[in-house]
């Protein structure tokens, strides 16, 4: 396929997508934020909880020497 054909199809077939609105894009790039932020922080008091339990299950057993 010809690369300029190709960019020429994809310049019309982008043209006929119905794009969001302004409103309806902030909205939207907000929530996945948020939802990003959130995700971040569960993640990080996962493995500080997951962090500490080995840490604790290494102590276990080294004082078993």
């Amino acid at each position: 396929m010809n690369v300029r054909k190709f960019v020429s199809e994809v310049n019309r077939e982008a043209k006929r997508v119905r794009w969001p609105k302004t409103d309806t894009l902030l909205g939207s790039i907000f929530v996945v934020i948020a939802i990003t932020v959130f995700a971040a922080f569960a993640l990080t008091l996962g493995d500080l909880a997951v962090a500490e339990l080995l840490g604790q299950l290494r102590q276990a057993f080294e004082s078993l020497r």
